[in-house]
């Protein structure tokens, strides 16, 4: 039975994620920070094992390498993440949310990969892949929201960086824009339903492969620039 391990589990893309690969016959460690007041995850059928996890804490994502053990997972998935704050001239940004907004967003997702690349590196499809945004290209950049672009620029070198380290173990680091999804992040006016797009990034990350390390593609398999 493959596996996947997803952070951000109980709502948005991440519960989605999970609903669709356990209906698939995976075992999906779903991964989020209060299991015991997340009744949507509670409610999906399937090979589903719950484990708590605040990605900001050092001693939580050791807890869950613990929990795993040996255990391979096939898939990685760092789905968790934040937009930061809103509506916010930069002199009134505050200091400790723009930090936040990277921690959850950049620093999480590489403490997260580097705990767990011995059981992704056991597995089969030996894949990773971080849920970022076109929001992160700076080719496509544009004005506002400067603590969410940056963080997720931040996660895209980090990623791109970490996917030099890890091909040695024949895993594939891959950054995946979901599109402009309508979740409490993306708000109602984007241009995708959570199932259209995990429908579509499902059907990427099948394909995926070593050919594809370092990556940064889009939920239907285009390239985006960095």
């Amino acid at each position: 039975m493959p596996s996947i391990l997803i952070t951000g589990a109980s709502r948005g893309l991440g519960l989605e994620f999970a609903r669709e690969y356990a209906a698939a016959g995976w075992k999906v460690h779903a991964a989020c920070r209060d299991p015991e007041q997340a009744p949507a995850l509670a409610k999906l059928k399937g090979n589903i094992v719950p484990h708590r996890l605040d990605v900001r804490s050092v001693p939580q994502i050791a807890t869950l390498k613990s929990a795993l053990g040996q255990e391979p997972l096939d898939i990685l998935l760092n789905n968790a993440g934040i937009y930061g704050p809103r509506d916010s001239s930069i002199a009134a940004l505050d200091d400790d949310d723009w930090l936040d907004t990277f921690h959850v967003n950049s620093i999480a997702p590489l403490r997260i990969a580097d705990a767990l690349a011995e059981n992704v590196a056991r597995s089969e499809k030996k894949l990773m892949i971080f849920i970022t945004s076109q929001m992160g290209s700076i080719a496509r950049s544009a004005g506002g929201a400067q603590p969410y672009r940056m963080s997720k620029a931040a996660l895209n070198a980090g990623v791109r960086s970490l996917s030099f380290e890890l091909a040695a173990q024949g895993i594939a680091c891959v950054v995946l824009h979901p599109g402009w999804v309508r979740t409490d992040m993306g708000g109602p006016g984007g241009t995708l339903d959570v199932k259209t797009s995990v429908g579509h990034m499902r059907k990427v990350i099948e394909g995926l492969g070593p050919k594809d390390n370092g990556r940064f593609l889009d939920h239907e398999g285009n390239e985006v620039p960095w």
